[in-house]
């Protein structure tokens, strides 16, 4: 039996990281629908589109492709952005955009279409009260600020990008007013996810309790 799977929390909170190990462990496929907005906000920015416009965005995200690789690397028009969609500056540009009511609309539909067929894992803000909303299993992932910030903080380190601890948590913080705030899909807990709190949890904890769910989840199916 394969079912869809939806996992949500605040930026930083390892959505992505997790999903991507339990997707190899499941033999699943891993949609991470965040990259979708960033690759739309670098797009737009490259492009000089004006980002304070919706119908702008919306004309613009209907002219172009977003796809997923063979390595589930996404590009825009055939061009890999995945090492280019990583930055502050796009982290908080994929949230003004995201806030936009139209451009989910866009983007939800994209992601529904996909999911459609079962055995996936969506990774977001709003998988399991928007996207999949009939998800058989349904996490909520999060950590403290500060965790958050160090974490990205290593992770710009790996990809060679300079960073300061303090301004990372600021945004970071930013970013959960923002997502939490939006009138479009705000970020919160659905009411029939389970709530994880990974600030003091090995990735393998969580990965282990996440699969606990899921195995109980299918078994009394």
């Amino acid at each position: 039996m394969r079912i869809n799977i939806a996992i949500d929390g605040p930026s930083g909170s390892g959505k992505s990281s997790i999903s991507k190990i339990l997707s190899n462990k499941l033999g699943y496929t891993h949609l991470d629908t965040g990259s979708m907005y960033r690759a739309v906000a670098f797009a737009c920015l490259k492009n000089n589109i004006d980002v304070k416009n919706e119908a702008d965005i919306v004309n613009f995200i209907k002219n172009i492709k977003i796809s997923f690789n063979d390595k589930n690397e996404i590009l825009v028009d055939n061009e890999n952005v995945s090492s280019l969609i990583r930055t502050n500056e796009i982290s908080m540009l994929a949230s003004d955009i995201s806030a936009f009511a139209k451009v989910r609309e866009l983007l939800v539909e994209m992601q529904k279409n996909i999911a459609s067929k079962k055995g996936y894992i969506l990774d977001g803000r709003d998988i399991g009260t928007v996207v999949l909303k009939d998800a058989e299993v349904k996490i909520f992932l999060t950590a403290n600020s500060e965790v958050r910030a160090y974490r990205r903080m290593l992770q710009n380190k790996e990809l060679g990008i300079e960073s300061d601890f303090e301004k990372i948590k600021k945004d970071i913080e930013a970013r959960d007013y923002q997502d939490i705030n939006r009138k479009a899909s705000p970020l919160k807990k659905a009411d029939d996810a389970i709530l994880i709190d990974a600030s003091y949890m090995t990735i393998d904890e969580v990965v282990n309790s996440i699969i606990d769910v899921i195995e109980m989840r299918i078994k009394n199916d």
